[in-house]
């Protein structure tokens, strides 16, 4: 298991957890986490690393969708990779 931000482009990975996620209610944090999955980064979850270069936001592929999330929250997300 390792954090979403640590993937090189083009790895195939699998959401396991993401870290502090209790439920979407009114609060900062929680609303970090709720706009996270409201973009499909839910656990179960199939993501392919896209660009992952530099310091600023990761780009990802998810189902059909092209997302930017930043480094931060990429790293609260847990993965397993699979290929």
């Amino acid at each position: 298991m390792a954090p979403l931000g640590l993937l090189s482009r083009g790895e195939l990975a699998e959401i396991v957890e993401i870290k502090g996620q209790q439920g979407c209610s009114p609060g900062s944090a929680r609303n970090q986490l709720c706009h996270i999955e409201d973009l499909g980064l839910r656990v179960g979850k199939m993501v392919e690393m896209l660009n992952n270069e530099g310091h600023g936001p990761v780009l990802l592929k998810v189902d059909e969708s092209r997302i930017a999330i930043a480094r931060g929250m990429a790293m609260k997300i847990m993965v397993v990779i699979k290929y």
